[in-house]
């Protein structure tokens, strides 16, 4: 199941986004797992960043763990994706499905703090959308 929670007066493409990260879930054997993915503006996930990273900036997406069938929480900035999208010159919604299963690759685990790690998890992550999301 995912949970969609929108703090913002932004408009989400919810339904993109809960069935992105069900075919995630699906096809990484998650199926019956929980996800909540909450939008939170930029002073909201700034003072996250901080209190959790030690970064005093706001960032496009942070992931909480979860444990049992709870595989974790995952807030993103949509204000943030939007401007993401912008210089990298392609859509919202292209990006925001590319930082959603960012987001989901590291509630299973994986990590981007090392160069090498941060390049794998976007190949990843690219792959898997070019295989399984092509109709969002």
């Amino acid at each position: 199941m995912v949970e969609i929670n929108n703090t913002t007066k932004e408009r989400v493409d919810a339904r993109a986004v809960k069935k992105a990260a069900e075919i995630f879930l699906e096809k990484k054997r998650k199926s019956g797992y929980e996800v909540s993915v909450a939008f939170v503006g930029d002073a909201a996930i700034r003072k996250l960043n901080k209190a959790y990273r030690g970064m005093d900036k706001a960032t496009d997406i942070l992931t909480f763990a979860g444990e049992d069938k709870f595989l974790g929480e995952i807030i993103i900035d949509y204000r943030q994706i939007k401007r993401q999208a912008k210089e990298q010159g392609h859509s919202a919604k292209k990006e925001l499905i590319f930082i959603l299963i960012h987001g989901l690759f590291h509630l299973l685990g994986y990590e981007d703090d090392a160069e090498k790690d941060r390049l794998h998890m976007i190949k990843i992550g690219q792959k898997f959308i070019d295989r399984n999301l092509q109709e969002i």
